[in-house]
């Protein structure tokens, strides 16, 4: 694995860890206490800064209640830049509520363009209607 994948790759990890310590209202003492850890190291953890073992992993994931499975499952592919992950990335990082707002957004968006073929139609109905025939 290159070291550029490698580095963006525990800088994932670390983004994720701290959005999870943040959702459960844990400081990086706290989360350090839970885990086993030294606090300095958690913060190096969360810059990406250090590369974990499986072994600190698992104690890292042990001190916010989750599983190795739900700490990857929002980890998406690396240097992939389509559509649908940049709005992945955008989401992730945000609360619930922010992402409920979005999806509702987002809805409302394709609704509209759904509709947009009959709102043409409409809408050169009417000029015709309103055009002036000799």
């Amino acid at each position: 694995m290159p070291d550029e994948s490698k580095s963006e790759l525990v800088k994932k990890i670390g983004e994720r860890i701290r959005r999870l310590r943040k959702e459960m209202n844990l400081s990086q003492e706290q989360l350090a206490e839970r885990s086993g850890l030294h606090t300095n190291y958690v913060g190096q953890v969360e810059r990406g800064e250090k590369n974990l073992t499986l072994e600190t992993l698992e104690k890292v994931v042990g001190g916010i209640d989750l599983s190795l499975e739900e700490l990857f499952r929002y980890i998406g592919p690396m240097k992939q830049k389509d559509a649908l992950s940049q709005i992945v990335e955008l989401l992730i990082e945000r609360s619930s509520e922010d992402q409920k707002m979005a999806l509702s957004v987002l809805k409302s968006v394709m609704e509209w363009e759904e509709k947009k073929p009959a709102r043409s139609n409409q809408y050169a109905a009417a000029v015709s209607e309103l055009s002036v025939k000799p």
